[in-house]
């Protein structure tokens, strides 16, 4: 009888308690199911020496999958492009989606803890939204994570993180985003 019991994130139970009402009053929602919505988070890292190296492209996956808690798909190149140097299907990049609470508790550790750590944080511009409500962030460094090691640590690299809402426009894709913690600046 050892089951496990599904421990509901953090945010997850702020976005439904506190976030929800706040829109619907805001927006003029009549439905809580209109309320925009978190869907994925999309975290991609370009790692241009992964076609030389192959032992760094291993140990930024491993860090990668520490970071985010699911193990990061390698992304290769579509087609040859002799300027950069490029092989068609050489492996480029690392790309992680995730989703449910895997989502949510890796937005809570990222505002929280990460986002602080940032050297001379003052808050994210808010000029990143798509027209669908999406935001996108770049980060220099994987260090303002706790889960990285320093001393396996051969690279340092920087990382793009997509967040991708069911909001219909920027400003419903914003607000959605600050009521959850998401540190802009004012």
């Amino acid at each position: 009888m050892n089951q496990k019991v599904a421990v509901l994130p953090r945010l997850l139970e702020k976005y439904r308690t506190e976030v929800v009402p706040e829109l619907q009053k805001e927006f003029g929602y009549k439905n809580p199911m209109q309320a925009p919505r978190m869907e994925k988070i999309v975290v991609n890292m370009g790692v241009k020496e992964g076609q030389e190296d192959i032992k760094i492209l291993d140990q930024l996956a491993i860090e990668l999958s520490r970071i985010v808690g699911q193990k990061p798909v390698v992304t290769r190149a579509k087609k040859s492009i002799s300027a950069f140097k490029l092989r068609e299907g050489s492996p480029i990049g690392l790309k992680v989606t995730l989703r449910r609470s895997r989502m949510y508790e890796f937005m809570d550790r990222l505002f929280n803890f990460a986002m602080p750590r940032i050297r001379d944080f003052r808050g994210f511009l808010d000029k990143s939204f798509d027209q669908r409500g999406n935001f996108t962030i770049g980060l220099t460094e994987q260090t303002i994570f706790a889960e990285v090691e320093f001393d396996k640590m051969k690279k340092t690299q920087g990382m793009d993180i997509t967040f991708v809402t069911t909001a219909e426009n920027s400003k419903e894709g914003k607000r959605l985003l600050e009521l959850l913690g998401f540190p802009f600046r004012k």
